[in-house]
């Protein structure tokens, strides 16, 4: 198996010397370019439905167990997604992801509008489609798969002894099971989570080792946001060092996966968001998020060339 044990990323997470800090960090950018070279990847996503969510996650705004002032949309159509995945592919992303809030969809009504938008898109731009649609069926899988669908996006969010404290409307079991039916049918999967809601460093090691042990393909790595009426709206933001520790790791327990940064980075790491690079990321997420706006592209863009990396 590659990359560290989860002793070696214990140590690691406790590190507090600058001069071995930067080692770490070194480490980390040695392996990306050992598999990535300069190539750095971005990826987008369309709110395709937003807000009303039965699920109680701690964390979501979208949640109706929230206070936050989110409105709730309804499916979009079919010429929405697909107008969304051209801005995306004029903003050079790699993947582009439709995303629903809700524990499901309706496999009838609501999958058959993503899958024919998923047609349109894989006939018409080059632009691959990916979906973050919940809790799905091998039926469902079977469907988005047959229109084109390349890659499915289903993060387990933290590691399996936090879980309880997260979400109490599903099961980590659950979370394992959609992975493991996404992959069953042939699909890649896309799968991270958000760190710093409250979680221990031996539980972000749990973590990083459930990916892995997943064999996952593309592990999107997310920061927490705190936002006002949801529970973790107290929460403290991890500090940029925290942020870096995490990336790198993840980076040493999985050399040669696409780690991206995505939800979170503004807040979190602010100035040092140019910084994820050198700390082992070859990926970002690009034109905003769910329910809260990133950076222009842009600066996206330039903070990619100033590393001296090309999408």
């Amino acid at each position: 198996m590659l990359g560290i044990s989860k002793e070696d990323a214990l140590e690691y997470f406790n590190i507090q010397n600058e001069l071995e800090l930067k080692k770490l960090y070194d480490k980390a950018n040695q392996q990306r370019i050992k598999f990535f070279k300069n190539k750095a990847v971005a990826c987008s996503i369309i709110s395709a439905r937003t807000g009303g969510c039965s699920e109680n996650c701690a964390f979501c705004a979208q949640s109706k167990h929230s206070s936050a002032n989110v409105e709730f949309f309804p499916i979009v159509t079919e010429e929405e997604i697909f107008k969304a995945a051209q801005v995306a592919e004029k903003n050079k992303a790699c993947h582009f992801g439709i995303v629903t809030s809700g524990r499901s969809i309706n496999e009838e009504k609501d999958l058959k509008i993503i899958c024919n938008a998923i047609k349109k898109i894989c006939s018409e731009l080059t632009i691959k489609p990916c979906a973050s649609l919940g809790l799905l069926s091998e039926n469902a899988f079977r469907k988005l798969k047959d229109a084109g669908l390349t890659r499915y996006h289903h993060n387990l969010e933290t590691a399996e002894s936090y879980f309880e404290n997260i979400c109490g409307t599903r099961t980590y079991k659950d979370q394992i099971n959609t992975v493991n039916r996404a992959r069953k049918v042939g699909l890649s999967v896309c799968c991270g989570g958000i760190f710093g809601m409250g979680e221990s460093l031996e539980q972000r090691v749990e973590f990083l080792a459930t990916l892995r042990e997943l064999d996952i393909d593309s592990i999107p790595l997310n920061f927490l946001n705190p936002i006002k009426g949801t529970k973790l709206e107290d929460m403290k933001d991890l500090s940029p060092t925290d942020c870096l520790k995490i990336i790198a790791i993840a980076r040493l327990m999985m050399p040669e996966r696409t780690i991206k940064v995505c939800g979170g980075r503004e807040t979190n790491l602010g100035d040092y968001q140019k910084e994820i690079f050198a700390a082992g990321a070859n990926g970002i997420m690009v034109g905003g998020y769910l329910i809260t706006a990133g950076r222009s592209v842009e600066e996206d863009h330039n903070m990619i060339n100033s590393a001296g990396l090309e999408i």
